[in-house]
């Protein structure tokens, strides 16, 4: 776990991680970059004499402490829904020791990495507690990258053992054969069956069945917990929306303060029920998968996503909460399956700015919309839009226009501003001038995995630099305006894809939209709309073209239209590099 800077006992000197228990001196470009706080064990309260440190008040903070809990305080609850599987979270905890067990059998300890590839089935919530359990840091894989891709993360990462789910075992064998190629011992696998059902002997050796692997550990398996509170818990690569993925390393710290942060945000309470329609791999599911065990809450497994398997199980197990890109709105909305629901569901969207249309369409269905923004470095959510009670009396059009703004941070962050990139100065709060959104705090990634340079330059100034713009309001509230590479650069005029987008959207035939820049011989750049349309409509480019110069200054509105499905990671986001390589192939307009 290497380039991971960490505070130590040492008086007046500062040193980073560079592997378990091994330290070694910062570099001057890491001390410019990362100046650490002195250690404040090294200060004595000489006028507070009789204070001390020990066990009785002092415990490093980690997400193990929830399940912990959980297996007393809610020992009887139902811990996990999958079908007709059910756990209790007294069985989970046990699950989770023994799975612990057979992995130190094995030879997992401290610093150690384990991976998965599986969606959201019960193996993944267990492997969340377990594997830190062991000291190990655990890796979640994205279920939608080809073997090429796994095998660069497995190689990446040193993962030792994969769990891999059983509708994937062809994607990890062939990335298990691609290492081979390149002399490259591939990880000891762990299958994942369906409930209830066994898989036959792989045809790799050092395979292992999850479920007979979780028998052979020992219910007495003693815990391993973090040295530090900085001792890293997790490896999530970044979701590939515009260049390979980095590989994002969390803390349990960090992973402790953003799962209660998260809950909070999503206003629960006391048992609350939860649909996993977020990836479980996707930034260790907005930290939930640990917090959920906090409150002794109910996870309500899906393998896979859709409007019908929503809805029916929101009704069959008594669904509280959810949460979902802005395109698993639009999927719902959209349906022929959607259905007025028996009792309000609170959702959280995150991602690209929902337009409007879409929030209003899926709250009259009898969900309750929270708007939440972050990225995989700061351990998903860490904004939201906290509402205003004032809000209420406003009309419809303007409580959706307010609800879809990023909000202000929550309380696991210490500050989120919108700067200046360059000067770094904070711009004012008056709604139109563009700065860079960053953020300071603990629930803020402690590097990228093996790239020090990356990690330098997200980190440069004492912020770390999102890559995403907006505005600041007169309120403090921030509001997304684009990502730094996709703003369109129109003849000296900045565009920003968000807003066309929104108008596209108000369209009654259009289903997805996505607008990035297209070279032009006179403007520099003009915009280029990818549209889905939905099913049984049609409608010219010239059509959807006009219809935006309606709406938007006429330099705003798209040059050129292309009908096609638009390319999404496995959360849900539109892969706009993708589109951007598209746009450029198609020559620059005279």
């Amino acid at each position: 776990m290497s380039h991971l800077f960490r505070r130590r006992t040492s008086i007046n000197k500062r040193w980073f991680f560079n592997g378990v228990n091994k330290v070694e001196q910062p570099s001057e470009n890491s001390r410019r970059f990362c100046e650490l706080p002195e250690n404040p064990e090294a200060f004595s309260w000489k006028s507070m004499k009789g204070l001390v440190r020990c066990p009785a008040n002092y415990a490093p903070l980690s997400p193990i402490s929830f399940l912990e809990r959980a297996s007393k305080v809610y020992r009887d609850r139902t811990s996990v829904v999958y079908g007709s599987l059910k756990f209790t979270w007294k069985e989970t905890f046990v699950r989770c020791v023994k799975l612990a067990s057979a992995l130190a059998q094995l030879g997992i300890s401290r610093g150690d990495v384990v991976a998965t590839l599986a969606p959201n089935v019960p193996a993944m919530q267990e492997v969340h507690f377990a594997v830190p359990m062991t000291g190990a840091v655990l890796c979640t894989m994205n279920t939608r990258q080809d073997s090429t891709m796994i095998s660069v993360l497995l190689r990446h990462s040193e993962a030792k053992i994969i769990f891999v789910d059983y509708q994937l075992l062809h994607v990890a064998q062939g990335a298990f054969d691609l290492l081979a190629e390149n002399n490259v011992k591939p990880p000891i696998l762990v299958q994942i069956p369906e409930h209830n059902t066994t898989l036959p002997p792989g045809s790799v050796s050092n395979t292992y069945e999850y479920e007979s692997f979780l028998a052979s550990g020992d219910a007495e398996f003693v815990l391993m917990r973090p040295i530090t509170e900085w001792d890293p818990i997790s490896i999530n690569y970044t979701s590939g929306t515009t260049s390979r993925p980095k590989g994002v390393v969390y803390n349990h710290r960090g992973a402790y303060l953003n799962a209660l942060a998260t809950m909070s945000l999503h206003g629960m309470i006391s048992l609350p029920v939860y649909l996993w329609t977020v990836p479980m791999f996707h930034c260790n599911g907005w930290c939930l998968i640990w917090g959920l065990a906090a409150l002794g809450g109910t996870n309500v497994c899906l393998r896979h996503v859709s409007p019908k398997e929503i809805f029916d199980n929101i009704v069959l197990n008594q669904v509280t909460h959810m949460g979902g890109a802005p395109t698993v709105l639009n999927m719902i909305v959209n349906s022929s399956d959607r259905r007025l629901l028996p009792h309000r569901v609170e959702i959280m969207t995150g991602g690209a700015p929902p337009p409007p249309s879409i929030l209003s369409k899926i709250e009259e269905l009898g969900f309750r919309v929270s708007h939440l923004y972050g990225l995989t470095e700061t351990y998903g959510p860490g904004t939201s839009c906290v509402w205003r009670p004032e809000w209420d009396s406003l009309p419809r059009e303007e409580q959706l226009r307010l609800k879809a703004r990023q909000g202000v941070e929550h309380y696991g962050l210490e500050e989120v501003d919108v700067r200046d990139s360059v000067t770094m100065k904070s711009v004012p709060a008056d709604g139109t001038t563009l700065g860079e959104i960053m953020f300071r705090g603990n629930t803020v990634m402690s590097g990228y995995l093996k790239d020090e340079k990356a990690t330098e330059e997200a980190f440069a100034g004492g912020w770390f630099r999102s890559g995403d713009l907006a505005v600041k309001h007169e309120d403090g509230y921030i509001e997304v305006k684009d990502r730094l590479k996709d703003i369109v650069i129109s003849g000296g005029e900045n565009i920003s894809t968000v807003e066309v987008e929104t108008v596209l959207y108000r369209h009654p035939a259009i289903l997805e939209a996505a607008v990035v820049a297209r070279p032009d011989n006179h403007w520099g750049q003009t915009p280029c709309a990818f549209v889905k349309l939905k099913e049984g409509f049609e409608v010219s480019s010239q059509e959807i073209i006009d219809f935006c110069r309606d709406q938007l200054p006429h330099y705003m509105a798209p040059r050129t239209v292309i009908f096609e499905e638009l390319p999404k990671t496995s959360t849900g986001k539109i892969q706009k590099f993708i589109l951007r390589e598209k746009a450029k192939a198609l020559g620059s307009l005279s």
